[in-house]
């Protein structure tokens, strides 16, 4: 073999630096010591005879060099994911393992039954949950599937809107307390802030909170009314709904694969039972459209 050859761990390491900026960072992608890849980027410009990134205070920046063959890693990386996609989706057995994706109060509060029930049916599927609440890249198979409140989801991605999300006004009792619960800036509740400004509630707020959970919680608690999801606060024996659902507040709900995936037996079966299973909740608006 031409020792001046580069493989394809050479170039992921190339990619890697030249994304994160630093020889740490590349580390934290890879699994790896600084050191090592200290250690594996002299080795691979000595082989080359050429330098790959100048080195200064602030990080580690690609040559021209460095940059051809970062351009080439993501190229060489979106081939073997497309591959890889392609060979599963020929895939024809129920069994093997699904990633899905949601958030912590869907899964909590609607889909954790559903996604037990689906494993008892097909018990030689395995089930992988990854809680987030943003959506992971399932071009770069980081889910295989996403269930998301979602008003515009990613074109690239294909599925059904199996439902929409409700939401209304709730507090502890009968709901007597003048007070308000807010999001705050780091939940990212654009329309909530919006609706709670219209309606005089947010200069009530006297609590905030990041996490739905949390609104729910301080609601319960007697901290004030909160807008909460029905499905999630219905079941809240201490809570009461103060009027009817929020219109501009509804949320559709989708859920989503990669196209490459949408054949393989497993995903069909998944995705079949959760929107079935969805679309019967109370909870929600079936707004289906096929």
């Amino acid at each position: 073999m031409n020792e001046q050859s580069l493989h394809w761990d050479d170039l992921r390491l190339v990619q890697a630096i030249a994304e994160a900026g630093s020889l740490s960072g590349a580390g934290r992608r890879l699994g790896a010591s600084h050191a090592t890849v200290f250690r594996r980027l002299n080795a691979i410009e000595r082989r080359l005879g050429v330098a790959l990134f100048e080195r200064s205070r602030t990080g580690y920046v690609p040559t021209p060099a460095g940059e051809d063959l970062a351009a080439t890693a993501a190229r060489v990386e979106a081939e073997v994911l497309g591959v890889e996609r392609r060979v599963a989706g020929r895939d024809l057995l129920l069994s093997g393992s699904i990633r899905v994706t949601t958030t912590d109060t869907l899964l909590m509060g609607l889909l954790s039954p559903i996604f037990a029930g689906f494993q008892r049916a097909h018990p030689e599927i395995v089930l992988e949950v990854a809680i987030s609440n943003e959506l992971f890249n399932l071009s770069q198979r980081d889910a295989d599937v996403a269930v998301r409140p979602s008003s515009s989801p990613p074109e690239h991605l294909v599925g059904r809107r199996i439902g929409t999300i409700a939401q209304a006004v709730y507090a502890r009792g009968d709901g007597a307390v003048d007070a308000w619960v807010g999001p705050d800036r780091h939940l990212g509740y654009a329309a909530l802030d919006t609706w709670m400004v219209a309606q005089g509630a947010d200069e009530r707020c006297r609590y905030r909170v990041d996490t739905m959970f949390g609104m729910l919680a301080a609601a319960r608690d007697g901290l004030g009314r909160a807008v909460l999801p029905c499905y999630l606060a219905d079941a809240e024996p201490a809570l009461v709904r103060l009027g009817e659902p929020i219109p501009e507040l509804a949320t559709d709900l989708w859920l989503l694969t990669h196209p490459d995936l949408r054949r393989v037996a497993r995903i069909r079966a998944f995705m079949a039972y959760v929107a079935e299973a969805v679309q019967a909740e109370r909870c929600l608006e079936d707004r289906q459209t096929g």
